[in-house]
């Protein structure tokens, strides 16, 4: 089992890990599925606040848009695997993570619109 925390705006994660309204946090099972998920709204978007989270959760995973690097570095002194630059939706998001093919800078989102 491992828990997962994404930052979130909407259903996307967000494009700023200390800018972040909300926390979708996922725990995933042995076979790879997530057994349990639930979404977390923040009284006030704070890095600090959201590292706390993270850590008191007991996270396993960090899945983000942007991240300063002193976020970074503390997260993965901490034990917390990190994938940073990450633009998609959630349900892509435990997809690749599913699939064990999420990687840092990954874009899972088509455009809308161009052809």
């Amino acid at each position: 089992m491992r828990r997962v925390v994404v930052p979130v705006f909407g259903t996307e994660v967000a494009p700023r890990f200390d800018l972040a309204p909300e926390v979708w946090i996922g725990l995933q099972g042995p076979s790879g599925a997530f057994v349990e998920e639930r979404t977390v709204v923040l009284p006030q978007p704070s890095a600090e606040n959201l590292c706390q989270l993270i850590l008191s959760e007991g996270a396993h995973v960090l899945v983000c848009g942007g991240i300063e690097q002193e976020y970074y570095d503390y997260l993965v002194w901490k034990k917390v695997t990190v994938f940073d630059g990450v633009i998609a939706t959630i349900p892509s998001v435990k997809k690749a993570l599913e699939e064990g093919t999420l990687t840092s800078g990954a874009i899972l989102m088509e455009r809308h619109g161009e052809r």
